[in-house]
């Protein structure tokens, strides 16, 4: 009984709970339909959303960078979805589903990716069960069919000539890729073939090489992510092999695009679940993220710059990335860092004293804009610059001011992998005056000169040397021939004990471009030298090729390059490729004007000569493979007499077992200072006596 009392009590507990909650839900449920009609009153019908969605289109149509963007398109598409979302049994949503479709589909042609494609299928599929009555039931299954139909030919005698001469390019460049294992370490080698045969390609992807330059395209990515190790690369990969089976199931290419997915990722990979042979769409391939895709990506997000040497084939604008400066009284280099290769101009203002504008020079990029974040105006305050400054001179260019005190002469050349522009400027020569004060046994011009200084005055100012130990950090340089052994490790070794042995027997002051293991660009090892005042440039590198049995000593001097050779090693050297330096010996006749070519030759010749006298007295099989030239981007722009020392083939099994060895790499350095010693006395024969063979000298 007093169960039941209980009981009782608590359900008349709960009457007045739900009565409060009742008439809340009443209270919410008003004031929900109080705020729907306040968005409906304001809401556009489905008409009037269809023409605002088709007046974005249209300003899409005509705005050709937005077209570029993803973001863009998307949002043309969601404004249209929106249209049959408004009501979709109403009679305007079959036209939103239907352009919202061929948005997607369009997107797909533009950007390759699949699954835009799908999206559009998926709309198209919908309008054809959904609105069987609406005029667009027809116009879908006709899309449908165009997108599910397979490439049609449109080849002509013309064409068909034009993608078959596109094809034996990328052919032949295939073919020096793999001779070349020098090749073969830089992506921009692999990425400059899949291009071209990308160009055969789009040429006709109907036509008779359409499968090969597809598979092609395939293999390439599978042999650069063997270098790579970037997992993207094996992706890329897979699903170009993936697209040969699924767009040209009768070719003899789908099958061979088979095995290959077969060897790269196993038999039983589920890489290989459900992939059958299907009639192909008409858009491109599904994974260029290298060129059209980044055409659309979402505003504001930059190109990360690479080792490649970025093209502009993607039409999208090159990116400013920064500035940078090395200066001494009498020298200043600039250097402008972008992103990709862009075209630009330079030209002199002269100074305008009526507003106090002193001479200037600029820079205009072209197709390029500012990095957001970066540091714009860089202070110089040199005597020969004040600072300089870059801006966005207009929506599609950038300007680099430089504000100048007082100049001799100045020199522009660009560099590649990554671009940047060099910008050298000169002022009087200054190197007397500042050799009259101070240091090593000199005294100033009014003091009396000593004997040790009276010496080093007449070896011509051969006073200082810069010493650059190639590569370093990030940039391993050639690997050797044992595991473990890398370039860069091993010409700082060198490099040490070389700044050692110069000191103690040449009496000289040494500077090393770098004393660690850090990275450094190419143009600010020759920067370094020309702030330093250096006398003689020397950079130690080791060589490398396919060839494990090539071994030897070269030395090279800047100039434009003799043979094949010596375009391998420089554009080994300079990171880049073969190409690229072909482009650079264009400028090189104007660069070269000032440069110390023939006392560059005069040390090469020295150094080379003493350097394999030498080891051939403690080694066998040392070859002398002479003094050579080719254009070095490290050598660029030296006020000094410059060489770059190929010690030994680090890829030779021999060769790379000494590099390793201290005695070898003593043996090395003595060599080379013995032929330093040669430059000097062979330029003046009394420039190394002591001081109490100085004539004149009171000892």
């Amino acid at each position: 009984m007093a169960k039941k009392h209980t009981s009782i009590r608590a359900a008349g507990t709960q009457i007045p709970f739900l009565r409060r909650a009742a008439a809340l839900l009443s209270a919410l449920v008003f004031l929900t339909t109080v705020l729907v009609i306040a968005v409906d009153a304001n809401a556009l019908t489905p008409k009037e959303q269809y023409y605002k969605a088709k007046q974005q289109y249209d300003r899409l149509l005509k705005n050709e960078a937005h077209q570029k963007r993803r973001d863009k398109w998307l949002a043309c598409i969601k404004s249209f979805e929106t249209v049959y979302k408004l009501n979709p049994t109403g009679p305007w949503a079959a036209a939103g589903m239907f352009r919202s479709a061929e948005l997607y589909h369009e997107l797909y042609k533009r950007s390759g990716k699949n699954a835009y494609r799908s999206e559009a299928l998926d709309r198209f599929e919908r309008i054809v069960k959904r609105y069987p009555q609406s005029r667009y039931r027809d116009e879908s299954k006709k899309a449908i069919a165009a997108i599910k139909s397979k490439p049609k030919s449109t080849v002509t005698s013309s064409s068909k000539k034009l993608q078959e001469k596109k094809y034996l390019q990328a052919d032949a460049c295939y073919s020096r890729l793999r001779k070349s294992p020098g090749k073969q370490k830089y992506r921009d080698q692999w990425k400059a073939c899949i291009d071209t045969y990308d160009a055969a390609y789009k040429t006709d992807m109907g036509g008779p090489y359409a499968a090969a330059s597809l598979y092609q395209t395939g293999e390439l990515y599978h042999g650069l992510y063997r270098w790579s190790h970037i997992r993207a690369d094996k992706e890329k990969a897979t699903t170009r092999l993936k697209n040969i089976i699924e767009r040209y199931p009768d070719s003899s290419y789908a099958k061979k695009a088979e095995s290959k997915l077969i060897a790269i990722h196993g038999k039983n990979s589920p890489v290989l679940n459900g992939l059958e042979k299907k009639e192909a769409p008409t858009g491109l391939y599904a994974d260029q993220s290298d060129d059209i895709t980044k055409m659309i990506q979402d505003s504001g997000s930059a190109k990360k710059p690479s080792g490649r040497l970025p093209s502009a084939t993607d039409g999208s604008m090159t990116i400013v990335q920064g500035l940078r400066s090395w200066s001494n009284p009498g020298y200043t280099r600039i250097v402008i860092d972008a992103d990709r290769n862009t075209k630009y101009e330079h030209h002199i203002l002269k100074p305008d004293a009526s507003i106090r504008k002193p001479p200037r020079l600029y820079v205009d990029l072209m197709n390029s804009r500012l990095k957001k974040g970066i540091d714009t105006s860089v202070p110089i305050n040199d005597n020969l610059l004040s600072k300089v400054r870059a801006g966005q001179n207009r929506p599609d260019s950038v300007r680099v001011v430089i504000d100048i005190k007082s100049y001799k002469y100045y020199k522009i050349f660009n560099l590649s992998n990554p671009f940047r522009i060099v910008i050298d400027v000169r002022g009087e020569d200054q190197v007397v005056a500042q050799r009259g004060t101070g240091t090593t046994g000199q005294t100033g011009l009014k003091g009396k000169i000593g004997p040790n200084a009276l010496a080093k005055q007449l070896a011509l100012g051969v006073k200082t040397i810069v010493i650059d130990p190639g590569h370093g950090g990030k940039d391993y340089g050639a690997p050797g021939y044992y595991k473990g052994v890398h370039e860069k490790r091993i010409v700082l070794d060198i490099a040490k004990k070389l700044k050692k042995k110069i000191e103690q027997e040449l009496d000289c002051t040494v500077y090393l471009t770098r004393s660690t293991d850090r990275y450094l660009s190419l143009e600010e090892r020759t920067a370094i030298a020309n702030t330093k005042n250096a006398d003689l440039f020397i950079s130690i590198h080791t060589n490398s090729v396919k060839d494990r049995r090539a071994y030897g000593i070269e030395t090279y001097f800047l100039n434009l390059a003799t043979d094949d050779e010596a375009i391998r090693v420089a554009a080994l050297e300079n990171q880049t490729s073969t190409k690229n330096i072909s482009d650079l010996e264009t400028i090189l006749n104007d660069l070269m004007q000032n440069a110390k070519i023939h006392e560059s030759k005069g040390l090469a010749t020295s150094v080379q000569t003493s350097l394999n006298s030498h080891m051939q007295k403690f080694y066998n099989r040392i070859k002398n493979k002479g003094v050579k030239q080719a254009p070095f981007y490290v050598l660029l722009g030296a006020q000094m007499p410059a060489i770059l020392v190929e010690t030994s083939f680090i890829s030779n099994s021999r060769e790379c077992k000494r590099l390793t060895n201290e005695q070898y790499q003593n043996h090395l350095c003595d060599g080379i200072i013995k032929g330093i010693r040669k430059y000097i006395k062979e330029i003046n024969p009394t420039a190394l006596l002591r001081s109490n063979q100085v004539p004149g000298s009171n000892s």
